[in-house]
C-alpha cells in the first residue's frame, strides 16, 4: 500500500485517541463507546459533552477497558445523564473522598446524590477520625448530620483523652459545615442517639442556638441544662410552651421550673 493510500485509510477511520467529534450521530457514538481501544483522555473528553445520550453512557459503563480508569469511573457516575442503575453501583466501588466528590457534584441528579450519601454514611464507622473530620467540614449536610450522631455511637471505642478531643472536634466541625441545615440539626438533636454532648454543643452554638425552631427542639430533649432551658423558654408563649413540655423528655423538676417562670412573666433573653 502506498503512502497516499495509507493516509486516505487513516483519514477514513476515526481515532480513539483524538478529541471526540461534537456532532456525532448516536449510532456512531455507540460504536465509539464500545471500542476497547478507547484511551482515558478520549473517554473523559467524551463525558464532558452535556448532550451525551444515556445509552452511550451505558455502553461506556460496559467497556471494561475504559472502566480501568478511576477518573473515568468518577466522570461516569457524575454525568447528568448517567442512569441511576449505572451510577450507584459504580459509586459503591469508590474511595471515601471520591464518594464525597460525586455527592457534591452539581451535575449529579438529586436522587443519585442521596444514594451516594447513603453509601458514604454506611461507611462512617470504618473511616479514621481524620477522614471523619474532613467529611464533617466538607461533605454534604446529610453526612455532616450523620457525623453528629456517629461521634456519639462510637463512644465505646474511645480510650483516651486525645481521642475524646478529636471526636469532639468532629462534632464541632460538623456544626460549622455550610451545607448543614436547620432541619438537619433539629432532626439530629431529636434522635434517640443524640447525647448530652451534642445537645449542649447545639445549645451553645453561636449560629444554631439563636434559631427559634432549634430552641423549641432542644426543649424537647432530655439533656438540655436548666440554665439553657430557662433562657430558651422565655421567648416562647405560655400555651406553646405547655405543648412543648408535654412532649418533652426534660426532667420533671426542670419542666416545673419552666412553667413557674413562664407564669411569672420573666422577660425573654436574646442572643
Amino acid at each position: 500500500m502506498s503512502d497516499r493510500e495509507m493516509s486516505k485509510d487513516e483519514a477514513a477511520s476515526p481515532s480513539t485517541t483524538a478529541a471526540p467529534p461534537t456532532g456525532s450521530a448516536p449510532a456512531d457514538l455507540l460504536r465509539t463507546a464500545a471500542d476497547p481501544a478507547l484511551t482515558e483522555d478520549f473517554v473523559l473528553a467524551l463525558l464532558k459533552r452535556t448532550d451525551l445520550p444515556p445509552e452511550v453512557i451505558e455502553q461506556l459503563a460496559r467497556n471494561t477497558n475504559a472502566l480501568k480508569s478511576r477518573k473515568v469511573m468518577i466522570a461516569l457516575a457524575s454525568h447528568a445523564h448517567t442512569p441511576r442503575h449505572v451510577s450507584v453501583p459504580l459509586a459503591r466501588q469508590f474511595y471515601t473522598f471520591d464518594l464525597m466528590k460525586v455527592a457534591l457534584s452539581p451535575t449529579v441528579p438529586a436522587d443519585v446524590k442521596v444514594a451516594v450519601d447513603d453509601v458514604l454514611i454506611s461507611r462512617l464507622k470504618t473511616v479514621t477520625i481524620g477522614e471523619r473530620l474532613t467529611l464533617a467540614r466538607r461533605a454534604s449536610g446529610r453526612v455532616a448530620a450523620a457525623l453528629l450522631l456517629d461521634v456519639e455511637t462510637i463512644g465505646a471505642k474511645i480510650v483516651d483523652a486525645k481521642t475524646v478531643a478529636r471526636e469532639t472536634r468532629v462534632m464541632e466541625a460538623a456544626l460549622e459545615n455550610p451545607r448543614l441545615t436547620e432541619a438537619l440539626v433539629i432532626n439530629s438533636v431529636l434522635r434517640p442517639a443524640a447525647s448530652a454532648a451534642l445537645v449542649n454543643a447545639v445549645a451553645q452554638h453561636a449560629k444554631w442556638s439563636c434559631r427559634r425552631e432549634i430552641r423549641a427542639a432542644l426543649l424537647r430533649t432530655e439533656h438540655l441544662s436548666l440554665a439553657r432551658a430557662l433562657e430558651f423558654s422565655h421567648e416562647i408563649p405560655t400555651p406553646l410552651l405547655h405543648e412543648l413540655l408535654a412532649a418533652s423528655h426534660l426532667p420533671v423538676q426542670i419542666k416545673d421550673q419552666l412553667l413557674r417562670e413562664s407564669q411569672a412573666g420573666t422577660p425573654p433573653a436574646s442572643c
